[in-house]
């Protein structure tokens, strides 16, 4: 029994150790994120196969060439003849083993552009998917920015509640021996000590949102949800400079790979209403054969032994009524192309207001980190002057518990308005395109 309890604690230890521990800067993060995404790769294969759809498609205007071969056993018939003064001789000898090789090569010449469109409508698919390939890869890096980032403010959160639980644990000893020394009433102390006990609420929570922050970062990244993960990159302080606002939605309507994307199916729904109105036109065909058979019916008389022969044709189909099919594809067509325009240009509408709105939130969070920066300053000092007094006795227990709440309530909110520019800007360069 003792034995099997050290196995299974030594089992324990090496699994902790084997814990995998990753040193990670926001850029590094973004290169694992993009190397493991399942989704991303996914993606990917879609824009092979769109890649792959052009090439078939450039095809259909070139010539094709088909081999066709047969064989065919026939019932057993009498032979023709021709009955003659000078006897009978035999037409039409019984061949009963009939072999048949055919090889055709066949060239549009005209079908109302339907090829030439049909090879513009895979172009253009294929430069949407890559366009879509290009928004999951920039709404994977926004992602994982965003989780980095949190893990970040949670680290932080963890470091500021830490810090403030040690300075209530230090006000709550020096309250202890004002008591003793009669200088602090009872009351007095129980207020430090209810104190505490928040702060060490604050703590335990801090604690549990490092681990949930660090757990949503390895999701994003397609790592082990075991991994720890240590941040290496730090927010910048100095923020940019203002930019034009109209400036960023031009570049945004230019660069964002839904606009880009829904320009191209734009111009392949064009292209799908010249097919559908192509069923107007007729569609013409050059076709050559060469017939190897045995027997061959173009010599006469019939032999059983192989004859070469050829035809070139060219071939011409129209159709004269099909209850106005054709149409009805184009009226399709005509209402499938305008509700991409709309499409178009709803997107548009939505990128200015997404690019409007997060230009207004950066501005926001650097004013904000302006205002809370000076915050912690003045926090500071407060908490120092009042430190300083409450053990001179020239301040009360009140005093000192109000400054320590304010000086935590604004070192969280410096750290909260730092991470919120960070994923502001980070959301402004995904919303321009960048």
């Amino acid at each position: 029994m003792k034995r099997n309890i050290m196995i299974a604690l030594l089992c324990a230890a090496l699994l902790t150790n084997a814990q995998q521990k990753l040193h990670l800067s926001v850029e590094q993060a973004v290169q694992t994120g993009l190397e493991n995404s399942k989704a991303l790769k996914s993606s990917q294969f879609k824009v092979v196969a769109a890649e792959a759809k052009t090439n078939e498609a450039g095809a259909l205007g070139l010539p094709s060439l088909k081999l066709n071969a047969v064989y065919t056993r026939l019932s057993d018939l009498p032979s023709s003849t021709l009955t003659t003064p000078f006897g009978k001789f035999e037409i039409s000898p019984s061949i009963l083993n009939n072999y048949t090789m055919k090889a055709t090569v066949q060239q549009a010449l005209f079908t109302g552009n339907k090829i030439s469109s049909a090879e513009d409508i895979a172009d253009y698919s294929f430069e949407a998917t890559k366009q879509d390939f290009s928004k999951d890869k920039a709404d994977l890096i926004f992602n994982v920015k965003n989780a980095y980032w949190n893990l970040y403010r949670a680290n932080e959160f963890r470091k500021v509640v830490d810090e403030n639980v040690g300075q209530i644990k230090a006000h709550a000893v020096d309250a202890e021996n004002m008591m003793k020394q009669g200088l602090l009433t009872n009351n007095d102390l129980l207020k430090v000590q209810v104190q505490l006990s928040d702060a060490l609420v604050r703590q335990i929570d801090a604690k549990n949102n490092v681990t949930l922050s660090m757990l949503g970062l390895n999701n994003t990244l397609g790592l082990p949800l075991s991994t720890e993960i240590e941040i290496t990159s730090q927010l910048e302080s100095n923020l940019v400079s203002s930019i034009d606002i109209s400036a960023l939605v031009k570049k945004a309507i230019e660069n964002r790979p839904e606009v880009l994307g829904m320009n191209a199916r734009l111009k392949a729904s064009e292209s799908n209403l010249t097919i559908a109105r192509s069923g107007w036109y007729p569609q013409i065909f050059l076709v050559g054969n060469y017939n190897y058979l045995r027997p061959n019916q173009r010599v006469f008389p019939s032999k059983d032994e192989f004859k070469g022969t050829w035809d070139v044709s060219i071939s011409l189909s129209y159709d004269l009524w099909n209850w106005n099919t054709s149409g009805s594809q184009s009226t399709q067509a005509e209402a499938q192309l305008s509700q991409t325009e709309q499409a178009l240009s709803q997107l548009k509408d939505g990128v200015s207001l997404e690019v409007t709105s997060t230009y207004l939130a950066v501005n926001q969070a650097k004013e904000r980190s302006a205002v809370a920066k000076k915050g912690v300053e003045q926090s500071e000092e407060n908490y120092r002057v009042t430190n300083e007094r409450y053990k001179k006795g020239l301040n009360v227990n009140s005093d000192l518990l109000d400054s320590e709440v304010a000086l935590l309530t604004a070192k969280l909110n410096y750290t909260q308005s730092l991470v919120d520019y960070e994923l502001a800007a980070a959301r402004l360069a995904r919303s321009i395109g960048e």
